[in-house]
């Protein structure tokens, strides 16, 4: 099943494949669903957006600076005011890809800052969300590499910080890692690889070759297992998309042999690298770095099998040709369900669970 909008995935339930004993078929809930795709008026990378109460927050980046957004909706969000929050005061370098959770009654923002090698992680914390910030703290990441694109979750009571960095001091492929934390801003032990990009669908970048996992989001399904869906290839062509790490059942987060990865793009642009039953986006390309907009940013809210719910990614128009990508992205709305019954194979082993169908 492609990445269908919701109407014409309605259409054609009847093809769909059986989701097994986990639960009945998903129904796509088309209910005021255009089937063109919401490009948000916010020109811009990597989305993060969480729902506190009735209130949907956003964090971004203009590259060296940090803001926060607060609306009524998803949608409304584009037109809401953005509000300064992190000036950059020390001038730490390059701004990325800031990720904002709320931890209790704290809200987090974390974010990569640096230039070239000298990117890590950092992270500001209020009791508001857009306002009244700390000063930015310097996560000590196990081994003090290259990393972007760090969140922080609880799993079954544990704490957890994921990332995407490197293994050495030098550019050869972005692996995704995991370490405990003792609190928000606190890791213990050492960091633990989860995901390397190792499958061919993650190496079909020829110019410049690109070797790259990156952009991890955590959710937690229906039977209570995690996931990290994250976004393989380079984002400044089409190749970019999401796949899905799934940990198997009771697994152990710290042990990548326990994590078992969709075989191929869940979602993307380039129908080659997707996984079968997966079709491509109809139009946005470049889609990737998502947000699930879940509540508190906490995986542990996340939604039931059935309907659908909220989706942040960024892309551009697929009519745009040429395009710059990195200069032409936008935050685009869209939905998300889960899709039961999937299997991942590696090598010999299979590993059937649940996986995720994404909308535009």
């Amino acid at each position: 099943m492609r990445a269908l909008k919701p109407l014409l995935a309605s259409a054609l339930l009847g093809l769909l494949p059986a989701c097994g004993p986990e639960a009945s078929p998903p129904v796509p809930d088309d209910t005021g669903t255009s089937q063109q795709p919401v490009r948000l008026g916010i020109k811009n990378a990597d989305p993060s957006i969480i729902r506190v109460g009735s209130t949907y927050i956003s964090a971004e980046s203009d590259g060296s600076r940090l803001y926060v957004r607060t609306a009524a909706s998803v949608a409304a969000l584009a037109s809401a005011a953005r509000t300064q929050v992190w000036g950059n005061p020390t001038g730490l370098g390059e701004v990325w890809a800031p990720q904002i959770v709320r931890d209790g009654t704290t809200y987090v923002i974390y974010f990569a800052a640096g230039t070239g090698n000298a990117h890590r992680m950092y992270a500001i914390q209020s009791q508001t969300a857009n306002a009244g910030y700390s000063g930015a703290v310097k996560l000590a990441l196990p081994d003090d590499k290259w990393a972007i694109d760090g969140t922080a979750f609880i799993y079954r009571g544990q704490r957890f910080f994921v990332w995407s960095g490197w293994v050495g001091n030098s550019n050869g492929e972005q692996t995704l890692f995991i370490a405990r934390m003792s609190n928000a801003t606190t890791i213990t032990g050492p960091r633990a690889v989860i995901s390397q990009p190792r499958e061919w669908w993650e190496q079909v970048d020829v110019n410049p070759p690109t070797r790259i996992n990156e952009g991890p989001e955590v959710i937690i399904d229906p039977n209570g297992q995690l996931h990290v869906v994250y976004s393989a290839n380079g984002s400044w062509d089409t190749n970019y998309c999401l796949a899905d790490l799934r940990l198997r059942a009771d697994g152990d987060p710290m042990y990548v042999w326990d994590w078992f990865k969709s075989n191929g793009c869940l979602f993307g642009a380039n129908g080659g690298i997707m996984m079968s039953g997966w079709d491509p986006t109809l139009y946005a390309k470049g889609v990737g770095h998502h947000s699930f907009v879940l509540l508190n940013g906490d995986p542990n809210t996340s939604p039931p099998a059935g309907p659908q719910f909220p989706l942040a990614y960024h892309g551009v128009p697929k009519a745009d040709s040429p395009n710059p990508f990195w200069s032409g992205r936008y935050w685009y709305s869209g939905t998300f369900q889960w899709w039961g019954n999937v299997t991942y194979a590696r090598g010999t082993e299979r590993n059937t669970g649940w996986s995720l169908k994404f909308y535009e």
